[in-house]
């Protein structure tokens, strides 16, 4: 496997071959107080290495997984440590890596190839992880399944036993991989339970998206045109936390039943085309590239600011903005501001790249929680399979629905709280198709 040094472009690095390749060793200590926290806050997860560290269900299985390197996934890897695994981790981002966590990881023994802005080497990252030829993966946009399935397909085909996907863009491409027989072993949909996107892409992507925005921009968000690009539930969690800051609400959609919802919820509903005229801020939201382009851009107001929240930086045509673009300079961190030729400005955050995540922190950990010990009890089901030496069909899996209510059943008793109980009358009752009126 290819061991080409990294590029590394600007500034000194921690790295130790084969062990971890870090922005800055000395880092760890303010890692580790965030790490502290973030556990402080995932009582579901903590639960789970509670218990299992006792048995270490991983023994002898290696994990590589590629996901934002954000406190709670510390929390993440550290949990499967605890219970036996080897862990080898990159970031899914080239700008969503916190240097500090990164940091504190390697600091405590966990190979991890991950810094922020790093795009030139951001698959470099990938493929060190998949050096100690893993038996899991953890993915968060598919890109370690792809690089796996496609420049290791022996190694997908006969040791990895399965993995698990965490965002919406990488389930579509998984299922796209599997209806063109090129899925090479099972994976679970951890973003299709539940209590995950119901959840971490409703409250955790709205919150945290309006916090990047602030964050990069320190805008006043009360009385904007705020424009959503999409009404599925990350753009429909940042329209509602929108609208509470008091902005109007525009929603735009490809899909007409999200359209509906949006315009149900209070929101505007117009296309691109009409809303790059009166918005003020705009938020992509679609998985889809090539949502705001050049024409776009031309109608927009002095000033609009333009945002992405969706997993890839495609959705923002940055090449077209550069092309219409006289002059570029960054205003601050993480908002650049592009003069146009016809003399208005455009504020791009983020490079284009998760808004929540190269400005903001990610998902509050509260959210994390539950998506985290989904990701984890995915992986333990597999492993447990594999120590019987069985095997999950080749496919995409659904996580099955007792999982979800288990993590939902226990977030609630963490937090102190109780459902009612049906009685045996009442459960007899939903099950009689006599019962009439």
């Amino acid at each position: 496997m290819s061991k080409i040094p990294p590029k590394k472009s600007t500034g000194n690095f921690s790295e130790v071959e084969g062990k971890y390749c870090v922005r800055n060793l000395e880092l760890a200590d303010e890692g580790k107080l965030l790490i502290d926290c973030a556990e402080s806050k995932m009582p579901v997860l903590m639960g789970l290495r509670e218990k299992y560290s006792k048995t270490k269900p991983f023994a002898g299985l290696k994990i590589a997984g590629c996901l934002h390197v954000t406190k709670e996934t510390a929390v993440l890897i550290k949990t499967f440590r605890d219970c036996g695994a080897e862990v080898y981790w990159s970031g899914c981002n080239p700008l969503s890596t916190n240097d500090a966590v990164a940091a504190a990881l390697a600091a405590d023994g966990i190979s991890i190839y991950a810094w922020y802005g790093n795009h030139e080497d951001f698959y470099w990252c990938i493929e060190r992880t998949i050096d100690p030829e893993p038996h899991l993966t953890l993915d968060d946009g598919c890109d370690l399944i792809d690089t796996v399935h496609e420049k290791y397909p022996e190694l997908a085909k006969t040791k990895v036993i399965g993995g698990t996907e965490e965002t919406t863009t990488g389930v579509h491409r998984l299922r796209a991989r599997q209806a063109a027989g090129q899925l090479y072993y099972p994976v679970f949909a951890v973003n299709d339970a539940e209590t995950k996107w119901d959840f971490d892409n409703v409250y955790g992507t709205g919150q945290s998206t309006i916090d990047g925005i602030i964050r990069a921009t320190s805008v006043l968000l009360a009385g904007k045109n705020f424009v959503v690009a999409g009404h599925g539930h990350c753009g429909s969690g940042v329209a509602k936390r929108a609208k509470g800051m008091g902005c109007n609400t525009i929603i735009t959609e490809v899909k007409a039943t999200a359209a509906l919802k949006g315009l149900l919820e209070g929101h505007e509903v117009m296309t691109m085309d009409q809303a790059a005229e009166v918005g003020d801020i705009f938020c992509t939201a679609t998985g889809m590239k090539d949502v705001i382009r050049k024409w776009h851009f031309e109608k927009m107001k002095d000033g609009a600011i333009v945002c992405n929240t969706g997993h890839y930086d495609k959705e923002i045509n940055i090449p077209e903005l550069e092309e219409l673009s006289v002059t570029k300079r960054t205003i601050r961190p993480n908002c650049e501001e592009y003069t146009l030729k016809n003399g208005r400005r455009i504020y791009l955050l983020a490079q284009g790249r998760l808004i929540n995540l190269a400005a903001a922190e990610g998902h509050p950990s509260e959210v994390m929680d539950m998506s985290f010990a989904n990701q984890f009890m995915a992986h333990l089901a597999l492993a447990e399979k594999w120590a019987k030496g069985e095997k999950f069909p080749i496919e995409v899996m659904d996580i099955p629905i007792e999982q979800d209510e288990f993590v939902a059943q226990t977030k609630l008793e963490m937090m102190g709280l109780s459902l009612d109980v049906l009685t045996e009358d009442q459960i007899k009752y939903a099950n009689d198709y006599n019962a009439g009126t």
